[in-house]
């Protein structure tokens, strides 16, 4: 490095003085002077003496200079030369360790330039903490963005937490500071102290922090990446099918601190859940667990929604590796694993993201664009590039260094829409002077684009609850790009359905009908989620009207209805308990409600439900596909029996709901083919904790037209019910 002139020498050694030094490594470490003559000077603000320890074992002292704490001396050689350091203090002891800042940098200028264009999609590597070996010592490479910042140290442990020791260097005009700290060990906490513009001092998490400690102190920790886990999956990822559109998707969502705990309320760690809920999963016929975010929060009640570190496993249920064993349990088992992820919007927590570096940096500087109103959270800026980068590397580093199979993105409308949850004058217009957030729409798209190209086989799920065309239409097809989105209409409507009283319900069959108008303009979720079991909603079976008998009977046909209409299926945890009450996150579901027997056989009913849904491929292959699902009578709003074929080749079902509680005898319905057909589901059924009422099992069609088929079948429905037909094979 060039010499520094003798004015610019002493402002240097000024700002180091003053805790302002932004680049120490114009005065710190090796500099050369000569011919095999080099320059070394150290610091420690609380030194009164040092001396460097050379590799050949003599020491070396160090001459103290006028700025306290800072210590040189020229020494010979042909290269640059390797030592340790020995500060001595004022108490009579003494430090020895290396010198960080005799290391050179180690980011390229590719990692640099990639990052400000905002196109670096492994940005995990290069920024945040990564353990390394650099000239046969070991440490940790610490970089961090900050560009308004007028210093970052890295603190810690092993500088006591002083900010003034480890000043970073700042190697790019973007601003990104870098310092190699050798001995710092794996899990060591650790933040960055950043001195912001006005001289305010901001201790910080790491964004990229792998591993964090639980709140209050909620610093990073020292977590390396790529781990040496030993995964055993890789037989489930390459079977992973490259066409989710066809496949079954059926997922259970879930909690991870309140779906089960220990005896005395604590929480079960990722390796202890895993295998419990692999169990679990299979024996309901799910495919998939969708977890609300682990991504690390520093509010429990949140439910991780508040995200405060994009890159870190919650520390609740363990560490990097324990979260990796329990991917690794799931796909072993057969189960794919979903995450909730948040780049809409995050906490105010100040350890965290906001204000990073004493200004605005990863959210709008404009509070009618950065403030969310209903949350009380901050929104990102997705106009700038490194914002972006920061978020679709996150995605990414999900699905690559976890094995996910996919990202569940939250509240995509709030991105979408400058006004959202917004008052007039409260929101400011797009370019065009448009309600539309382009920015974030071009983030999406983004988003999108590179899950496609960097992890074939993994979705992306958007919870998107207005009227935007194409969100699960492809980039190149002028759409969002997302996989699958969640059908939040379908679910207002059925529920509002289900809630009323059957005597009503001949006036609203539509509620039922409606989402066929518009099946196939989206690939469709269709949720029971979390969102509808909170926040004084009550459970769904407490939603269901009448006696209990009749709400049980109600919840079951919901769920047939939903298992054997088009589109994937979500479920939150303890629907198969059926409890009264609503969910809370606070504790553990009531695993006691399973000796109930009306439980009992409700939990019966959802495992042939899970069993029906897989071995079906009518169910889920043909999804896409208008052929795949086809009206047999929706019209009969006076008995409130709704009937409909699902259809593949020559897997076809034919699904009869009686949503009264009366029994239908010799029901006469509509049927493509002719020959016997017998009944595979029956949701009145004695072993679910139906009534039993006697029904015929099986039904040879006749020549009798009805619905416009010539044949057709006479049928006795169950009061409440879900029956499922299912044309015999011709011998």
């Amino acid at each position: 490095m060039t010499p520094l002139a003798p004015s610019d020498e002493a402002r240097a050694r000024a700002a180091l003085a003053a805790g302002d030094a932004a680049e120490p490594q114009r005065l710190l470490g090796i500099h050369a002077v000569g011919a095999s003559r080099w320059r070394v000077r150290v610091w420690h603000p609380e030194a009164r003496a040092a001396e460097i320890l050379p590799a050949d074992g003599s020491a070396r002292p160090l001459e103290a200079t006028d700025t306290p704490g800072l210590f040189e001396a020229v020494v010979r050689g042909a290269e640059p030369p390797r030592y340790r350091v020995r500060f001595r203090f004022p108490d009579g002891t003494s430090w020895e360790a290396e010198d960080p800042y005799r290391f050179p940098v180690s980011l390229g200028d590719v990692d640099l330039y990639l990052f400000a264009e905002g196109t670096h999609r492994t940005l995990w590597k290069v920024l945040g903490a990564h353990p390394q070996t650099l000239d046969g010592v070991d440490g940790v490479r610490f970089a961090v963005w900050a560009p308004h910042a007028r210093r970052v140290s890295v603190v810690g442990d092993f500088c006591h937490w002083d900010g003034r020791r480890l000043p970073m260097r700042r190697i790019s005009p973007s601003g990104i500071f870098e310092l190699f700290v050798p001995g710092v060990a794996r899990g060591a906490p650790y933040k960055f102290e950043i001195k912001t513009r006005d001289g305010s001092l901001r201790p910080k998490t790491d964004p990229f922090a792998f591993w964090m400690e639980p709140p209050p102190e909620c610093a990073s920790r020292v977590f390396g990446c790529p781990s040496d886990f030993a995964w055993g999956d890789q037989k489930w990822l390459d079977a992973r099918s490259r066409d989710p559109l066809h496949e079954p998707i059926c997922i259970y969502e879930v909690h991870l601190g309140s779906w089960r705990r220990r005896p005395d309320g604590g929480l079960l760690g990722y390796r202890e859940l895993a295998e419990a809920l692999v169990a679990h999963a299979q024996r309901f016929g799910f495919t998939h667990l969708e977890l609300l975010p682990v991504t690390e929060h520093p509010f429990d009640l949140s439910w991780g929604y508040q995200v405060s570190g994009y890159f870190a496993p919650t520390h609740r249920h363990g560490d990097p590796d324990d979260f990796r064993a329990f991917v690794d349990v799931c796909h072993r088992g057969g189960i794919g694993v979903l995450l909730d992820w948040v780049p809409a919007h995050f906490p105010r927590d100040d350890f965290a993201l906001r204000r990073f570096d004493g200004e605005p940096l990863f959210e709008y500087a404009d509070p009618r664009m950065g403030e969310h109103p209903d949350w009380g959270t901050l929104v990102f800026d997705f106009g700038r590039n490194e914002v972006r980068n920061f978020l679709v590397a996150s995605a990414l580093f999900w699905l690559r260094e976890y094995h996910l199979d996919g990202l569940r993105i939250d509240a995509v409308a709030s991105m979408l829409y400058r006004d959202y949850s917004r008052k007039e004058g409260d929101w400011l217009p797009n370019l065009h002077g448009g309600r539309e957030n382009l920015e974030a729409v071009s983030f999406l798209r983004e988003l999108n684009q590179a899950v496609r190209e960097e992890c074939p086989g993994c979705i992306t799920v958007a919870e998107e609850s207005t009227a935007w065309p194409g969100v699960s239409r492809g980039v190149d097809e002028g759409g969002l790009g997302f996989h699958l989105k969640w059908n939040l209409g379908w679910m207002h409507d059925t529920l509002g359905y289900f809630g009323r009283e059957p005597i009503h319900r001949r006036w609203h069959q539509n509620d039922l009908s409606f989402a066929s108008l518009y099946e196939h303009t989206e690939h469709f979720v269709m949720p029971l989620s979390h969102d509808e079991v909170v926040h004084g909603k009550g459970s769904l079976l407490a939603k269901m009207p009448g006696d209990p008998w009749q709400q049980f009977a109600n919840l079951r046909a919901l769920l047939a209805y939903q298992y054997t209409r088009p589109g994937k299926k979500v479920l939150f945890m303890g629907t198969e308990l059926a409890p009264w009450e609503e969910w809370d996150a606070s504790r553990s579901l009531d695993w006691e409600l399973a000796r109930d027997p009306q439980r009992a056989g409700f939990a019966r009913f959802l495992e042939s439900l899970g069993a029906l849904y897989r071995e079906h491929p009518c169910l889920w292959r043909s999804d896409p596909s208008p052929e795949g699902f086809r009206w047999i009578d929706c019209a009969n709003h006076e008995q409130s029996v709704l009937v409909y074929l699902r259809r593949f080749f020559d897997d076809e079902l034919v699904v009869v709901l009686n949503l009264t509680p009366e029994p239908r005898h010799d029901y006469r319905i509509g049927v493509p083919h002719s020959g016997r057909w017998r009944e595979i589901l029956c949701s009145d059924d004695g072993s679910f904790g139906g009534s039993g009422h006697p029904r015929r099992g099986r039904a040879v069609a006749e020549p009798v037209p009805s619905h416009g088929e010539e044949q057709s079948l006479s049928l006795v429905l169950p009061p409440l019910c879900a029956l499922v037909l299912e044309r015999e094979p011709v011998e």
